[in-house]
């Protein structure tokens, strides 16, 4: 039993949303995950607990205010005497927290005090959903594990080390001197874990592998990674930019904003439509998920037949593109939700990529699923990888290493 286990050993990952509140408790160095949960609907009626672990599952409704009293619920789970995993908040070794936008103050993890605190809320700018939440469940967190060292693992710090060539955008360069307006990159926690993983996987070294890394989810990027370090990805300023995914658009001519604002729209209503409208959603006219819009297609549904092939092109257009950038591609990796179990998706995307050296073997990818495992030709000069994501470990393995 895990309160039985020498203390000390435990982390605790924290990822706090705006009105959701996501944590897990893993043993260190084993990695083995001990439970989680989630709170849900904070600030809003009907609030709610699932807790499963090693001991047991813990479910409860009760109304949740607040982020105070999500993590006094979140303390119920963990100590419950039955299904908990740990008898005191000593148990705990360190708290690593999930933080959206460290902005260009961090280019790696950190362990939190009053200035990791203060550069967090002064990204709130660029991160306005986002890092307010993550900077609540910081201090909320704080409140109750006062003892214990607190890391944050910021989403944005894996990009830090792409280059100005990648990172800047043609406009004038007094709006990045005064609003820092910049490529950042976002899934930085997801692209640095498959791509350690990858190269594990391959008994490779980092220091001489290039990786190209295929985020697939309702969110989407891509990431070219050479020798362990990413050199471009393709969010950008905000999560926006880059592939078309669930409701967003991703590229566009910018062009059409001004359009559209010529003819009535309003910048809300520009924000709506390109982040919760568009996408495949929009594109398809049927839904965000990937299952639904291939059912539509295989009955012949037009819009998302197109819908499809959009997402494939674009995600091929940016892997084309970085091929270019990295010169050599010794391992392509795909992870989210689509990109590990999308095997048809996976399938459209790579096809016409065997001239870039990059060969899948069709039988192999219908055969491997969701599993960690490749599924290129023997034969292919770059290898492709199904590699499943794991952020919330990510972020335990960095609060274990700096405590």
């Amino acid at each position: 039993m895990a309160r039985q286990r020498e203390a000390g050993s435990r982390i605790l990952v924290i990822n706090c949303g705006s009105s959701s509140l996501k944590y897990e408790v893993y043993d260190m160095p084993s990695r083995e995950s001990l439970g989680k949960g989630l709170v849900d609907r904070i600030g809003i009626n009907d609030g709610t607990i699932e807790h499963d672990g090693i001991n047991g599952s813990y479910r409860k409704k009760e109304d949740v205010p607040d982020h105070k009293k999500a993590m006094a619920l979140m303390m119920d789970a963990l100590t419950d005497e039955k299904n908990g995993i740990i008898d005191t908040p000593d148990q705990i070794a360190g708290v690593g927290h999930r933080v959206v936008h460290g902005g260009e103050a961090y280019s790696a993890s950190v362990v939190i005090d009053e200035r990791v605190e203060a550069a967090i809320e002064k990204n709130i700018e660029l991160a306005p959903i986002h890092n307010p939440a993550n900077l609540t469940g910081i201090r909320e967190g704080r409140a109750v594990f006062p003892k214990q060292a607190h890391v944050a693992v910021f989403d944005t710090a894996f990009h830090q080390t792409i280059p100005p060539a990648a990172y800047l955008y043609g406009l004038p360069r007094i709006l990045y001197d005064r609003f820092r307006i910049r490529r950042y990159g976002f899934h930085g926690t997801s692209h640095r874990y498959v791509a350690r993983e990858a190269v594990k996987l391959m008994k490779r070294s980092s220091d001489n592998t290039n990786l190209i890394t295929c985020h697939l989810g309702n969110g989407c990027s891509v990431t070219a990674i050479k020798n362990g370090r990413s050199i471009d990805t393709s969010m950008g300023f905000t999560p926006l930019e880059g592939l078309m995914m669930g409701t967003r658009s991703g590229d566009i001519d910018p062009a059409i904003l001004l359009f559209l604002m010529e003819r009535g729209m309003t910048p809300d209503e520009l924000n709506t439509m390109l982040n919760k409208k568009s996408g495949l959603l929009g594109v398809s006219r049927i839904s965000n998920d990937l299952r639904d819009v291939e059912e539509a297609a295989e009955l012949g549904d037009r819009n998302a037949a197109e819908a499809l092939d959009v997402y494939a092109h674009k995600v091929r257009q940016y892997i084309g593109a970085y091929c270019a950038e990295l010169v050599k591609v010794d391992i392509l990796v795909f992870t989210g939700g689509v990109g590990q179990y999308g095997t048809r998706m996976r399938e459209r995307i790579c096809r016409r990529l065997e001239n870039l050296g990059i060969v899948m073997d069709y039988r192999k990818n219908l055969e491997n699923g969701p599993r960690q495992g490749i599924i290129s030709m023997d034969y292919s000069p770059a290898t492709i990888i199904v590699q499943p994501t794991n952020e919330e470990l990510q972020i335990a393995l960095d609060t274990y290493e700096l405590i």
